[in-house]
């Protein structure tokens, strides 16, 4: 998997550092700044071995809270004037807290335990401005390849139900998954050097778990929708 990461990367590379000099007569490279809010796919379409899924069969916690703020940017080279390739960065990270349903400790206290969560997206992908580069407005629809760096930890009290007994300790998980990025936007330019816009972004992805780290299920659902505002600089 990270052999053919680092291929494609240096595809991409390749391509960028051949098409950016024969086109720089016409268009520019561009860097994208982004902020936005990623929406945590919810239980209905999760699957039935997620550990999330599993993990609400005995916590009480808020799915929801999985979901928060992100932030990533994007290098960006004209291919013409209706094809943009880019190579693009995120990152998300959420601590969601839980206790456990229907059990407390011996002097009546929740037992407590934080679940971890943080993606780092790097997304190789091609848009498609339908009314080209040059408009005052220039919407897009793209998609590509996403490389899903993530990591995954439950941390905190927990109960051996074979004698009750509440002990404390972590479990981490870590590894890198393929999904598809799907996206769409427009673009607003500010001059000659500037553009602001919205996008949304879909990717879909899934981490297979260790069974050996002792996490009930043994699958994490990676993919969500990205909703973010953008900032471009061209140079």
């Amino acid at each position: 998997m990270i052999r053919r990461m680092m291929g494609s990367l240096v595809a991409v590379v390749a391509i960028l550092s051949v098409s950016a000099p024969a086109a720089q007569a016409q268009v520019k490279q561009s860097v994208s700044l982004n902020v936005g809010y990623f929406f945590s796919p919810p239980e209905d379409v999760r699957q039935t071995n997620d550990v999330l899924v599993q993990n609400l069969n005995f916590l009480l916690f808020d799915l929801d809270n999985f979901s928060g703020a992100s932030i990533g940017g994007d290098y960006l080279v004209d291919l013409g004037q209706f094809l943009q390739a880019g190579v693009g960065v995120g990152y998300h990270k959420r601590t969601v807290p839980s206790v456990y349903a229907g059990f407390v400790d011996s002097d009546g206290t929740e037992i407590y335990q934080e679940m971890k969560l943080r993606i780092t997206p790097v997304a190789l992908t091609m848009r498609f401005l339908p009314l080209g580069n040059r408009r005052a407005f220039q919407p897009y629809v793209g998609a590509g390849v996403g490389f899903f760096s993530w990591r995954y930890a439950e941390t905190g009290e927990f109960v051996d139900f074979t004698d009750d007994t509440i002990f404390r300790a972590s479990y981490v998980d870590t590894g890198m998954e393929v999904g598809a990025v799907v996206l769409g936007g427009l673009r607003v330019p500010a001059g000659d050097a500037f553009a602001a816009g919205l996008e949304f972004v879909y990717h879909n992805a899934k981490g297979d778990l260790d069974p050996k780290v002792g996490f009930l299920g043994d699958t994490l659902d990676l993919g969500g929708w990205t909703t973010q505002f953008t900032f471009q600089v061209k140079f």
